[in-house]
């Protein structure tokens, strides 16, 4: 048990080194730019990219990793059932019982429940469990050795805008630098120890801008598709299969899904995302009768029949439209047309950009 305390505790403290490295640069790079280079002209500009960028990488380490609410958890007796059981097939039982009424939409590839053993909850949809956090992450992005953190629903937010604004600052001491590096190499910088860090200072900030330029041009493409990094790799299984674009709504839904529907916060490190991370609208590629009468939540579809009108459930009181069988949904007669005819007006909601 000791040898083992003790590894945890040591790979605790080199999982910091990385965030000390990345500390020490920027440290270095405000003492050689203000004190060594000291151009006034341009020290308004730059303190501001330096607090912005400084400001969102703060936030993208320190705030916490969002984990499944209670919800997600197997009920005691559940549990002690779920344990009991050798058979995989009567452990998806209770896992089907159990996630029935979730807001869950995606399985394994093999159609089974997304289960965690680990944390002994039920997973949401895009949520991962992450070996270094040893937590089940919402949204699971990566896991970044720069930020110590689980980039996830919670904060996936700030490390784009710290993606963004450490570019900008690398863009900015490079593009001020260059004419006294270009003076450094004519001979014409005069001979202090000054010159040195502006040569390092121009070296730094051009490498890391290049670096910063291909993850972040990445990532502007993942929120462009509404995917995680994750999903990319492996797409997330639906009824019909996998589907890649399952959670795309169009670019600007997407874009507002991130960052939020008030623009003036959108560059701010400010926790503005949509939604709790537990549960997200899905693209509707294929009708599904079972979707469409989770989704439609504005108006119960009314039968031609009589007044006695189709009761539409909240997605979080919905059953479960992988897991319920057909049966439990499927209408006959006019209602079942009633369902139908209302799938064009949430299609086009649902695909809007």
């Amino acid at each position: 048990m000791a040898p083992s305390h003790v590894l945890k505790c040591c790979q605790k403290v080199l999982a910091w080194v990385p965030v000390a490295f990345i500390a020490l640069v920027v440290a270095w790079s405000y003492y050689a730019y203000v004190v060594e280079l000291c151009v006034f002209v341009y020290l308004v500009v730059f303190h501001l990219s330096f607090v912005m960028f400084v400001w969102s990488y703060w936030k993208t380490i320190f705030t916490s990793p969002a984990s499944p609410s209670n919800e997600f958890c197997l009920s005691k007796a559940d549990k002690e059932q779920y344990e009991k059981e050798e058979r995989p097939e009567s452990q998806q039982e209770i896992l089907r019982r159990a996630a029935k009424d979730l807001p869950i939409y995606t399985t394994t590839a093999s159609r089974a429940i997304r289960y965690c053993d680990r944390c002994q909850l039920i997973k949401p949809d895009r949520c991962h469990h992450c070996s270094a956090c040893d937590i089940c992450v919402l949204k699971m992005d990566h896991h970044c050795p720069w930020v110590n953190n689980c980039v996830g629903f919670s904060n996936y937010k700030f490390f784009l805008l710290f993606l963004l604004y450490s570019l900008l600052y690398c863009l900015f001491v490079a593009a001020t630098v260059l004419q006294y590096f270009i003076k450094f190499w004519t001979n014409e910088l005069p001979d202090t120890h000054a010159k040195f860090h502006v040569l390092f200072l121009f070296f730094v900030a051009a490498m890391f801008f290049i670096s910063i330029l291909s993850l972040f041009s990445y990532h502007c493409w993942l929120v462009g598709k509404n995917r995680s990094t994750i999903e990319t790799f492996r797409a997330p299984t639906f009824r019909n299969g996998p589907d890649k674009n399952g959670f795309s709504l169009g670019c600007s839904k997407n874009l507002r899904e991130v960052f939020g529907d008030e623009k003036k916060y959108w560059l701010l490190p400010i926790f503005t995302s949509l939604g709790d991370g537990c549960n997200f609208p899905t693209r509707l590629v294929i009708m599904d009768p079972e979707q469409l009468t989770v989704s439609s939540q504005s108006e119960p579809v009314k039968s031609s029949g009589g007044s006695q009108s189709f009761p539409t459930r909240p997605l979080s009181e919905s059953q479960n439209r992988l897991l319920a069988s057909d049966s439990q949904w499927v209408e006959s007669g006019p209602e079942e047309e009633n369902v139908k005819s209302g799938a064009k007006k949430h299609i086009i909601v649902s695909l809007e950009s």
